[in-house]
């Protein structure tokens, strides 16, 4: 009999969120029996939040696949690898030569980017498939982010980080770190670090609809949703009216400064008060602080890109901290510089945007995807280019994309779906196939992405916790098994693994260090805080940043036919919580304790009006669809204004995750519009939809057995 092991420790990052925060694993017995943060990560220092210990939860899970399986009417029935992948490969090359290369389409989830395996090898698949019809979840998140970057800076990637551990004032919209961990911002413990910002006397200031976890931490206001343009425009008029603005060395660099002053000309916050609902003398205050502080930065994320005008506001964000001298200074907006960097190749001037456009509703074209907001319609519609078959990675678009209700019924008259996923959830539950990879405990990963958004510039290698199982497969096997089959090479014969690939990117980054060197450093590498990079980094044609780009002047029309819109009825807006992360955390026990949390938070007035009272429910009803869901009374949010969380929505059927449809709530995607879009940029929309809310009848009574 083999005596029980002792425990062993292991460092490694989570990679369930944007903090990538260092963790400390102790396994005993092959099993986990602590998770807790590795004090000695130079990024997060120590911090952990609840959904890092879930891990534990996700690799234990025994709703997990581990095996392929396909779908055989009701039942889902196991496959051996090589079966799955040769006839997933057959059904894709059969809709293919019937129909054309774009009737196969693809979308890829939030976790691809979370995991280096996917991200460095799904790309194999998508090129071997050779179709148009790409989709993600950029598109109904922050892709007017990458298209800010683009136009101002030359690269989509070039986002302007906060360095929220050197600044004075920071101004936050739309924004929750507290509940995110950061996004589009890597900082692990937001909480002690916005203290430390009031600890050495500076300021943080939030706009948001919703008085947010961060708020307590924060001289809050609110706003209405999908507004923000109007108040960054005149917070900028206020700026160059009272000639506070000082771009120091960015004028070295930067074009733009006179017509963006133009732009502004129009939008005195006298202007936009009774629009925002903003006070015109609290505008002014705010612009004259953020302009005087000694190192400002203005941030602001999900509730500013997701609404009609996202495109304008992440363009004006970086344009405010341009023009008052905080951008590319420490303090202020700063860029990254990681040790793996996908800037290495970039070329100057090129602009991956509007190169196509989709079929039914000719919708630009970013980075080689179209908006995921026509997935369905692109599915539904007769002719040449509709989509018949469809691969998904590690993604759930029925409940986080805009009308999950009408992407629902599309996906069950697909010819042929195949899913790279770990659960049957409400998406791969219409697949026909489902090919599992290996869980984050169970894989190498390097955090290829994130380290672009890290406000401090580090590397730091995962290891395995766990081996793979002898019939388990890695993601970037599964995407190399599929490449190879569907571009005819002989199956021995196989690319460069991700570790391969990593050690040649590493190499030749700017810090010039090998796979090995990380690997050899179990809490990561540490190179510094941010630094100023421009204009070296700037990928433009002409080497210069734009202020001003033409893009996003062309929009300012669209937005001024916007101002003094007052809409009927309720606005809603999304939330998100510590323990909750989109839809696929919900079957961590530990993460789903406590009260519910999937209800319609209402300010007391309205709660009033419509006769509603805590606990009571209602149906919220948009364009698009109706759901019914529980109130929970708050002053929290605007009057007006009405948040239901993401992610939830797990009772249909044929779903196979318990906690979950114990825990099921309702799809906030339910109420989405899919025709409501930045129409800039092509990004959903799915804040500041107008829905009418009305007590529910009564649930009847059912006699007892």
């Amino acid at each position: 009999m083999t005596a029980p092991s002792g425990p062993t420790i292991h460092y490694r990052a989570c990679n369930l969120c944007e903090a990538i925060c260092g963790l400390k694993i102790t396994v005993e017995d092959g099993r986990v029996t602590d998770i807790r943060g590795d004090e000695h990560d130079p990024l997060s220092r120590g911090h952990l939040c609840p959904k890092g210990s879930a891990l534990a939860d996700l690799h234990a899970d025994p709703d997990r696949l581990t095996k392929p399986v396909r779908r055989e009417g009701d039942a889902w029935v196991e496959m051996e690898w090589e079966e799955a992948l040769n006839l997933v490969a057959a059904r894709l090359r059969e809709v293919q030569e019937q129909h054309g290369r774009d009737a196969v389409a693809v979308y890829q989830g939030n976790p691809s980017v979370h995991n280096s395996g996917t991200l460095l090898s799904a790309g194999g698949v998508w090129r071997a498939l050779g179709t148009r019809n790409r989709f993600s979840a950029t598109s109904v998140d922050q892709l007017p982010h990458h298209l800010a970057a683009l136009f101002m800076f030359g690269h989509p990637l070039l986002m302007p980080i906060p360095d929220v551990d050197r600044t004075d004032y920071l101004l936050m919209l739309g924004a929750n770190p507290l509940a995110s961990n950061g996004s589009i911002l890597t900082a692990p413990g937001m909480r002690g670090r916005l203290k430390a910002i009031r600890a050495r006397g500076g300021r943080v200031v939030l706009l948001d609809p919703r008085r947010t976890e961060t708020a307590d931490l924060a001289d809050h206001l609110f706003i209405r949703p999908g507004t923000d343009a109007f108040f960054l425009l005149g917070v900028l008029h206020t700026v160059f009216e009272e000639g506070l603005a000082r771009p120091g060395r960015v004028a070295g660099f930067a074009d733009g400064l006179g017509a963006l002053r133009a732009a502004s000309a129009d939008f005195s916050p006298e202007v936009t008060a009774a629009t925002t609902g903003v006070p015109a003398e609290v505008t002014r205050e705010i612009a004259r602080g953020f302009a005087r502080a000694e190192r400002a930065v203005a941030y602001g994320r999900m509730g500013l890109s997701t609404q009609a005008f996202g495109g304008l506001c992440q363009w004006l964000l970086n344009a405010l901290n341009a023009a008052t001298g905080n951008l590319d200074r420490e303090g202020g907006m700063m860029f990254p510089l990681p040790a793996f960097d996908l800037l290495t190749r970039a070329k100057k001037g090129e602009v991956p945007f509007g190169r196509f456009a989709s079929r039914v509703r000719g919708l630009p074209e970013f980075d080689g995807e179209l908006p995921t907001a026509a997935l369905a319609e692109e599915m539904e519609t007769p002719g040449e280019g509709q989509i018949r078959a469809l691969v998904t990675s590690c993604g759930n678009p029925v409940l986080s994309t805009p009308n999950g209700v009408r992407l629902n019924a599309a996906l069950a008259g697909l010819d042929f779906m195949v899913s790279v996923d770990i659960y049957v959830n409400e998406t791969t539950r219409h697949a026909h196939v489902i090919l599992p990879p290996t869980t984050g405990l169970e894989t190498e990963h390097y955090d290829v992405i994130f380290h672009h958004f890290a406000v401090r510039d580090t590397a730091r290698l995962n290891a395995p916790v766990f081996a793979a199982a002898a019939h388990q497969r890695h993601d970037w096997q599964i995407f190399e098994g599929l490449r190879a089959r569907l571009a005819g090479e002989p199956g021995e014969k196989r690319h460069s693994t991700p570790a391969a690939r990593l050690d040649l990117g590493l190499r030749h980054g700017p810090r010039r260090v090998s796979l090995d060197d990380v690997r050899a450093a179990p809490h990561g590498l540490d190179f510094g805080p941010m630094a100023p990079r421009l204009p070296e980094r700037l990928l433009t044609a002409n080497g210069r940043a734009d202020l001003a780009p033409a893009f996003f002047l062309s929009d300012l029309p669209r937005l001024r036919a916007a101002l003094g819109e007052e809409p009927g009825g309720f606005v809603l807006i999304g939330r998100r919580g510590l323990r909750d992360n989109n839809s696929w955390m919900h079957n961590a026990p530990r993460l789903a304790r406590g009260p519910d949390r999937c209800t319609l938070h209402v300010h007391p007035d309205d709660a009033a009006r419509i006769g509603a009272k805590d606990g009571d429910r209602v149906e919220v009803e948009s364009r698009v669809g109706r759901i019914t869901v529980p109130v929970q009374v708050t002053p929290n949010v605007m009057p007006g204004v009405v948040s239901l969380p993401h992610g939830y929505g797990h009772g249909r059927s044929g779903v196979r995750l318990r906690v979950a449809r114990q825990r099921a709530g309702a799809s906030v995607n339910d109420l989405t519009d899919e025709t409501r879009l930045d129409v800039l940029t092509g990004n959903a929309a799915v804040n500041g939809v107008p829905v009418t809310v009305r007590l529910a009848a009564p649930i009847a009574e059912t006699a007892a057995d």
